[in-house]
Formats: structure tokens, sequence, C-alpha cells
């Protein structure tokens, strides 16, 4: 499964490196680009190429958005999804952490805790 929030360039290498019957879900572009897909390249691997607009998913299907919700904190729960932290920040170094977001330079989740 490939989650595709780029877009531009790096679609049609991405849908090639594609498994058989694989999904290719489309998320964005951030790359400012909306690519042009071949689609012989979906024929030829068998897979499926899926919007996933995140707003109108919440909006038309509540029930099952609260359910997704629900399961996804009881993983959290049980240690099965572990976000990835790239560093805990005091509520002082605000700017330095929105720096470097910016700056492209976190992996992961920054959090500012405003009790350090």
């Amino acid at each position: 499964m490939l989650y595709d929030c780029v877009g531009g360039a790096s679609a049609e290498p991405a849908l090639r490196a594609m498994a058989w019957e694989g999904r290719y879900l489309v998320l964005g572009f951030a790359s400012g680009e909306i690519p042009r897909i071949p689609l012989n390249l979906v024929l030829l691997k068998g897979c499926s190429i899926i919007g996933v607009f995140w707003t109108s998913f919440v909006e038309r299907e509540p029930e099952q958005h609260r359910a997704n919700t629900a399961q996804l904190l009881e993983w959290c729960k049980e240690g099965k999804i572990v976000p990835h932290i790239h560093g805990t920040y005091p509520l002082a170094e605000t700017a330095k952490a929105l720096m470097e977001i910016e700056g492209r330079k976190v992996t992961g989740k920054v959090i500012i805790n405003p009790q350090a």
C-alpha cells in the first residue's frame, strides 16, 4: 500500500514500484503538481488507485469515523500503535520547535509541553 500526499514527479515512479494488486492511496499534492498517471501501469500492476478525501469521509460517514477513531485509540492504549516522537519542547521553546518543522528537520511528531 502506498500513501501519496506529494504527487508530482514522484507519483509515476512510486506506481511503477507498486507490487501486484497493490493499493495507491492519493491523499494530496504537496509538490503543487497534480500528476498524470499512465493507466496502462494500473492494468499491468493489477492495482487500485483510491482517492482519500478525509474531510468528506468524516462528513459523509460520521459513525464509521467514530468507530475508526475508537479503534485507533484502543490500539494506542494497547501499545499496538506507537507514534514516533521527534522531540518534546517546553512552551518557551515553541518558536524553536516551529523553526525545526519549517526547516524540515523533524522526523515525527513535535510536542509542546506547557508544564515543562
